[in-house]
């Protein structure tokens, strides 16, 4: 299978309180996801469905997030999701919270066949 890349998005999540690595990875994908609209796949022979998504997803602690909560911010396609280490923690002033940042990096790729 020869993939080939068509769109690579990038997005940044927060959860404020509750060090929730999950909430922040999936307000990444939606933030890197909700400004596109691709109507490009029937000029090519495809549809939305044959979209390989693949989800980087970087985080302070990559064994917190749920990949496939993360994959269900995705409409369409194969998804596979990847946490990685990365992203921030900020601890609060007074301790037992944190800001969690996660950085997301959305890239989608077609099967272009024998190519």
């Amino acid at each position: 299978m020869a993939r080939v890349r068509c769109i690579t998005e990038m997005g940044m999540g927060v959860d404020v309180h509750g060090r929730d690595a999950t909430k922040a990875a999936r307000r990444a994908v939606s933030d890197a996801i909700r400004h596109s609209s691709l109507g490009f796949f029937r000029m090519v022979g495809k549809t939305p469905q044959d979209m390989i998504v693949d989800v980087t997803v970087g985080v302070p602690d990559p064994a917190a997030v749920d990949t496939k909560a993360v994959a269900a911010e995705l409409p369409y396609g194969t998804v596979t999701v990847t946490a990685v280490r990365g992203g921030l923690e900020i601890p609060a002033e007074a301790g037992g919270d944190s800001i969690i940042i996660a950085n997301a990096a959305v890239i989608v790729s077609l099967d272009q066949g024998d190519r």
